[in-house]
């Protein structure tokens, strides 16, 4: 299994998508990006999305070197068309939109339809807290073109996993939540396919409704699905994700799930960033976060040495982690990119 440094594995994947049809502006975006979600954990979200990104711009369900359209724009909303560009590259645009605003007017609201694969929802609400100082809301649905989640009870994928991030400045620890609103995401699923290796129990079910731990009943014909995040209590979270493809789709003028996909596979997005600073001020806002951060921190744990964890730890442990040691990469994602590499004649790093 290769283990790579951080920086060796952003370069790697930026000459990728370089060599592969993204211009040299969108590569030195996405190429870092995944990189960074493979040095959080996010493998789902990391360089093995790579091969994907490449097949959809060589047959053209996203392009290249497109620009951001403004549908309307008020004094704190921005209402986009990313007219299939580069999700990482075009939802950044969109933030980049509402940040002033946010500044000016205490808070923004911006939609994007037609987009690309956004990438790391949790990337965005860091950028928003660390650079901007910024509370964030960010969320996504497939664009009405990826299924795979049934509701509670169902066997039939009705609802795209769904994910929702909120971010809250912090200092240099921002609190960042990033979930999917599925057991888990459809990304770590394809990751254990290519892998060739077994998923844990209760992530899905067979077409048949029965539980299965082999990642590739989830892409049968029918397909199986993926569960609802909440076990006994599934209806909240396929619920949570409902509103979010409503706040997503509906919002955006996009599209909402649906039986027959229209649109290749994409995202539309619902991003909310607000300013502490305008609303009950910088300084309360500031005390009472860290207020309560630390009264949740100095919970008494069951294990002597037990330790508390807030939204945005395990992923500083994980980054601290692999910086140190490389990231691991299972040998069969491996090889799809090697082999990629060698077809568009990227030198393959040296382990």
């Amino acid at each position: 299994m290769p283990n790579l440094a951080p920086s060796i594995l952003s370069s790697f994947a930026t000459e990728l998508l370089a060599a592969g049809g993204m211009t040299a502006e969108e590569a030195a975006i996405v190429g870092p990006s995944l990189a960074n979600a493979n040095t959080c954990g996010y493998s789902s979200h990391g360089v093995m999305r790579i091969p994907f990104y490449l097949d959809m711009l060589k047959v053209g369900d996203v392009k290249s070197n497109v620009e951001l359209t403004a549908i309307e724009e008020g004094a704190s909303t921005f209402v986009g068309d990313a007219n299939w560009g580069i999700g990482r590259v075009q939802c950044g645009r969109l933030l980049d939109h509402l940040v002033p605003k946010a500044k000016q007017y205490g808070n923004a609201i911006g939609t994007l339809r037609n987009s690309g694969h956004i990438g790391r929802l949790g990337e965005y609400c860091e950028i928003a807290a660390n650079e901007h100082g910024l509370v964030s809301m960010l969320m996504v649905n497939t664009h009405g073109a990826a299924r795979r989640v049934a509701p509670p009870g169902g066997i039939a994928p009705r609802l795209g996993t769904n994910p929702i991030a909120i971010g809250v400045p912090r200092g240099n620890e921002p609190l960042i939540l990033d979930f999917s609103t599925s057991v888990t995401a459809e990304g770590k699923v394809r990751v254990k396919s290519i892998a060739g290796e077994s998923i844990p129990e209760g992530w899905i079910i067979d077409s048949d409704g029965n539980p299965s731990t082999n990642p590739d009943d989830l892409y049968t014909d029918p397909p199986g699905t993926i569960l609802p995040m909440g076990g006994d209590q599934a209806y909240k979270g396929f619920g949570l994700s409902l509103m979010i493809d409503i706040f997503s789709g509906a919002l955006s003028a996009g599209l909402c799930a649906r039986e027959i996909p229209v649109t290749p596979k994409g995202n539309c997005v619902f991003l909310m960033v607000i300013d502490p600073a305008r609303l009950g001020g910088l300084e309360a806002f500031q005390r009472e976060v860290n207020q309560i951060s630390d009264f949740v921190k100095s919970c008494p744990t069951r294990d002597p040495n037990g330790e508390i964890l807030l939204p945005g730890d395990p992923e500083r442990k994980t980054v601290a982690a692999n910086t140190a040691n490389g990231i691991a990469i299972d040998e069969e994602n491996w090889s799809k990119l090697t082999e990629l590499a060698q077809s568009l004649s990227v030198d393959v790093p040296e382990l």
